[in-house]
């Protein structure tokens, strides 16, 4: 059983996210390390929010594109207030 843990860059399709997933990889002659990525439509009845972390692993098709599904949230992301500035002194 595959289980793969990614990023929520989509919410936009009804029950389904789209979730990308880095690994790093090692270049055989010059072995130096660099991420690759690939985007899997995963089958979303928790409710996620673009930008979560989440681990989902394989099941059977769902539709065309969906052979995925979240098990879990493992990091919600985080809401950054910002405090606004105060223009005194500038004319």
């Amino acid at each position: 059983m595959k289980i793969f843990t990614g990023k929520v860059i989509s919410t936009k399709m009804a029950k389904t996210a789209t979730v990308s997933v880095e690994r790093v990889v090692v270049h055989p002659m010059y072995k130096k390390r660099f991420k690759r990525t690939k985007k899997y439509h995963v089958h979303d009845e928790i409710g996620v929010k673009t930008g979560d972390r989440v681990s989902f692993v394989a099941c059977k098709p769902v539709s065309k594109l969906k052979r995925w599904k979240i098990i879990e949230v493992i990091d919600k992301k985080k809401k950054v207030v910002k405090k606004p500035v105060s223009k005194k002194g500038k004319k």
